[in-house]
């Protein structure tokens, strides 16, 4: 009942009022945009010495510092930017954010994170110089666009597991904007608690819409993806060297999903990690045009018609990673995204690698197989799938989602536990020498992998 009020804005019963509000704001406020300054994006192609450039065509963004917070720059949208009743209704929201035990919304259901199998991902705490100056281990990044409705769950996953991992070592930075159902307002109010939590907490907001009729949808997606990562792109040494990105969709997740794609990749030295994300009821693996096998084909086949109609035959040509999806055990593939992941951020802190679309005369291809592409090109292809974290894209498709393919907790007592099934992956040093290209579905090529 309260999603759908929020949804609707004020509803009837708020119609005066906001009128009201909007004719104040057209009188006595005008909306100031300031341009993002820089954000990082490597140039030069794949095999040769990259050269780092910056460049300001990122969109619109408005954001301020605010004084007397030390350590961190708190990025806002201006109030310009925000609507005063979905403001006042986004208290409810912070509450459940805030609160696991918070019974406001139908979201789904998760457990507490497992103290014994994650404790030691708590780490110590980097310090530098003075007690009083410490390193973040973790950078939480996403990209949220008119998506309330996975809020409470999203961002009450992440908090809990900021909590976990202590405060002091975790980051949270988001890119907003253009949201009319409340995700801005909300985002904006969740700042003061994740200060006082005491984590840095980066809100932006900005005007690229990867939609937008003559707009390349990859092209501006790369640049969402990069703006999110400008905190840590543009400030590495207030960053631990060891750090972790968690790059997460806007999915209905649980604390133990995120702590378990972290752990995976400190326990398998992996480079990089990926969830599966599924829709039609847990059914059908969703990102298939991005994720790629060591095989470079697709994960599951599709016909030139461009029909999921094997949707359900994941892996039908790779017979070890089906043995592997099959049991729930990790395994090793070229690229991946599938809602969540976890990387290294030591590329990134070196300037080698960011989001991106294809250069002249590659594959047109989404930019996080492009992402995994370069990671290949300088050496971190460890790149792996974690079949025991399964997601959805809203709260209802994530429970279908855990009664067809479980709870983390779950399988890992199945596999771990009573099956004792081997839990490192035996790594491949190379990459696939061809790659599968599919622009559209409808026109399947092969390709090289690395450039001619």
């Amino acid at each position: 009942m309260v999603s759908q009020l929020f949804k609707q804005g004020s509803g009837r019963i708020y119609f005066s009022c906001l009128i009201i509000c909007v004719l104040y704001f057209i009188f006595s406020t005008s909306t100031t945009s300031i341009s993002r300054i820089s954000t990082y994006e490597p140039i030069s192609t794949i095999g040769q010495q990259r050269t780092p450039s910056f460049n300001t065509d990122r969109g619109t963004s408005s954001h301020q510092t605010l004084p007397g917070v030390a350590n961190e720059l708190l990025a806002l949208p201006s109030i310009q930017g925000l609507n005063e009743l979905r403001m006042d209704m986004a208290d409810v929201y912070i509450t459940a954010i805030m609160d696991p035990k918070d019974i406001s919304f139908n979201r789904l259901t998760c457990s507490s994170p497992s103290e014994e199998r994650y404790m030691g991902l708590r780490g110590p705490t980097v310090i530098i110089d003075t007690p009083d100056t410490i390193l973040p281990r973790y950078f939480f990044a996403l990209n949220l666009f008119n998506c309330s409705y996975v809020l409470p769950r999203l961002l009450g996953s992440i908090i809990e597991t900021m909590e976990f991992l202590g405060p002091g070592n975790c980051v949270l930075s988001i890119v907003g904007g253009r949201s009319d159902d409340g995700t801005t307002e909300i985002l904006t109010k969740l700042r003061n608690k994740v200060v006082e939590m005491g984590s840095q907490y980066y809100f932006t907001t900005s005007d690229i819409d990867p939609l937008k009729e003559g707009h390349d949808r990859v092209v501006e997606l790369a640049k969402l993806r990069n703006l999110a990562l400008d905190p840590l792109m543009l400030a590495p040494e207030a960053q631990s060297p060891d750090s972790t990105v968690i790059f997460l969709n806007d999915v209905a997740i649980c604390a133990n999903d995120i702590l378990e794609l972290v752990y995976q990749r400190v326990l398998q030295d992996a480079h990089m990690v990926c969830a599966l994300d599924w829709i039609n009821e847990g059914s059908s693996f969703y990102d298939v045009w991005v994720s790629r096998g060591m095989t470079g084909d697709l994960f599951f086949e599709i016909p030139q018609s461009g029909s999921w109609e094997f949707a359900r035959n994941l892996f039908w040509n790779d017979p070890a990673s089906r043995a592997a999806f099959e049991a729930k055990i990790p395994f090793q593939v070229y690229a991946c995204w599938n809602g969540a992941v976890a990387f290294t951020a030591k590329p990134l802190l070196l300037r080698q690698v960011a989001f991106r679309s294809s250069r002249e005369k590659e594959c047109y291809m989404g930019e996080p197989t492009l992402f995994c592409k370069d990671l290949w090109a300088y050496g971190y292809g460890r790149i792996a799938v974690i079949p025991s974290v399964n997601i959805g894209y809203n709260d209802e498709q994530s429970r279908f989602v855990k009664d067809a393919h479980g709870y983390v907790s779950d399988i890992i007592q199945t596999t771990e536990v009573e099956q004792k099934r081997p839990a490192l992956i035996t790594w491949r040093a190379a990459p696939p020498k061809l790659i599968k290209c599919e622009p559209d579905f409808n026109n399947p090529t092969w390709v090289p992998e690395k450039a001619e």
